[in-house]
Parts: structure tokens; sequence; C-alpha cells
């Protein structure tokens, strides 16, 4: 066993132990076999050497990510301890869809959301289908963003089916867009992740990027477009139909979904199983399957996942069709 220190006098050391040592309670999870040990402004570990060699370049990666930036966001921690030097001129470059706000970079963390970007690129319609926390709404706004920075479409358009889950619309206060905006947090918070905020309100007052429900999306033809369909399990057949027939030339679509989480009333059905197993085998579109294994969220997302699998097969509440 040998014992390694460094003393961080660059930045404050909370700013990257984080806040009663969250961010360090994130590295010891990233290495078990390791004793890691914060004293005031000085990290000491012990472990095997060659161990300690590769958390120390990876650690000083980390300082250096906070002394540039000043925030070390969670994702961050977990790109660079888990990765270190993948073989790039800049270890933690590698993979980079999107360099965020607050030098967040968003890449794919997972063998499936890894199949979606290399999917994007070579069909112009993707399915992305898995369970909660699998990252496939955040994977699919990155690639959207990266798509408009890479001016290789000229808009991006979100929509969700706008689906009550256990609530009513006609209980929120406001106008229809107050009704609708609830509905459409998730994607507002990825676009927040991945672009400044005055160049956002640009955006979406210019329409660059617009957010809407999948019901606006009837009539229009969406074409030099990146378009996002997003819990794509609460829309029925004919409105799958209806979106999937927007696509206009130079257009990518990037569905997402879970068939385990279906918030139609009884009496609707979902579209997207039937949908997805129909267009299995036609060419220029592909469907990724993600699952428990690509959770990105905390550990007990996992657990909780496979615990309502075994509910809903026992009770029969499952309705993936």
């Amino acid at each position: 066993m040998s014992e390694r220190s460094i003393q961080i006098t660059e930045t404050d050391p909370v700013s990257v132990f984080g806040p009663n040592d969250q961010h360090l309670r994130i590295v010891r999870d990233l290495f078990p076999k390791l004793n890691i040990i914060a004293r005031g402004d000085t990290l000491k570990v012990i472990g095997a050497a060659e161990d300690l060699d590769v958390f120390f370049e990876r650690f000083e990666q980390l300082v250096q990510h906070v002394v540039k930036y000043n925030e070390l966001p969670r994702k961050v921690i977990s790109d660079i301890m888990s990765n270190g030097d993948n073989g790039t001129n800049d270890p933690e470059e590698a993979g980079v869809l999107v360099h965020g706000n607050a030098g967040l970079r968003v890449k794919a963390r997972t063998k499936n959301q890894l199949r979606m970007v290399e999917a994007i690129g070579t069909n112009d319609m993707v399915f992305a289908i898995g369970p909660a926390g699998t990252g496939k709404t955040y994977t699919a706004v990155a690639l959207a963003v990266k798509a408009l920075r890479d001016r290789q479409v000229k808009r991006i358009i979100l929509t969700r089916p706008a689906v009550e889950a256990g609530e009513s619309l006609g209980f929120l206060p406001g106008d229809m867009r107050d009704k609708l905006d609830p509905y459409l947090v998730p994607l507002y918070d990825a676009l927040r992740d991945m672009i400044p905020a005055a160049r956002l309100v640009e955006y979406l007052e210019t329409g660059v990027i617009q957010i809407a429900p999948l019901a606006f999306m009837r009539g229009r033809t969406l074409d030099h477009a990146f378009v996002i369909l997003d819990e794509a399990q609460n829309a029925t057949l004919p409105q799958l139909k209806m979106f999937l027939t927007r696509m206009g030339r130079s257009a990518k679509f990037l569905i997402t979904g879970d068939v385990t989480q279906v918030d139609l009333p009884r009496h609707q059905r979902s579209g997207l199983h039937p949908t997805t197993e129909r267009l299995r085998k036609v060419e220029g579109i592909a469907i990724i399957d993600l699952d428990e294994k690509d959770v990105i969220r905390h550990e007990l997302v996992t657990l909780v996942i496979n615990a309502f699998k075994d509910i809903e097969e026992q009770h029969g509440d499952n309705r993936p069709a």
C-alpha cells in the first residue's frame, strides 16, 4: 500500500470537495479501492501505487476545471474521474457533444447513449426507448444543439404530448401557455444547461428554437430542422402518424419514450410500441433500446425501476401497447 497527498492551493478547496464533501463522495464512489481523506486544503489517498497514479492524474484535471470555470457539475466530476486521458490532446474533450454553461461538457455516458449518437449520424429518424433516468431526453437535446451549432439544421423543434399524469389541465392557473409549460419543463431545463441564457431567449423569441405541444404540429412541414418528440409513449397511434409525417427535407427526427410510464386514459392506447415494432426494419430508421444499465440518475432509480417491473408483472398494470 502507498500513500500520497495533494494540497489544493489554486482555488477554494470547498469548490473542489463540494459543500459537506458532496463532490468528494462522488469521487470516493468512483474509486472504491482507495481510502480518500480530506483535511482542510489537503487530500490524502491510500491505496495501490498504480491506482494512485490514475487517481491523481484525474483529480488534477478536476482541480484545473474548478480553477478555470469556478463550478463543478456532477456530470463533469463523473466524466473526468471515470474517463481520464482517453487518447485525445485534451482528455476532457473526447466525445463531447456540447460545451454547456459553467464549463459543463455534455457527452454520451453509456453504451446505448453512444448508440444514439452514432445512429443520428447515419439515420434521419431515431427512436430512443427506455426507462426513466437513462438520459434519453438530455442526450437528444444535446444532439439537437450540436446540429444547430454545426449548422446542420436551421432550427430546433421540441414537442411533447400535453397529457396529464393524474392532474387536470383545467385546474392549473393561467392561460393556455401557462397550462402547457409545466409539461415542457424538462426540455427547458436541458436547454438552459447547454445554451447561454441570453442566447436561449433570443433563439426562443426568433423561432430558432420552438417548444410546443404535440397537437400544435398538425399541418406543419418540418424541414431543415432537428425535431424531438419527447414522452412519445403518451401519443396515440394517430398522433404518432401525424407527427412522423411532418418530416420535411434535411430534417432529423428523434423520438424518445418509456413504454412503462403511459399516462393516457385507460380507453386510449399508446401508439409508441406498435409504431416501433413496425418500423424496426425500415432502412433509414434506427431504434435504440435503453435499459437499467443506462440509468445515470441516483443509483436508487435502478432499484426502483426493477421493483416496479416486478409489481407491474404481478398486477398487470404495465401498458406497453
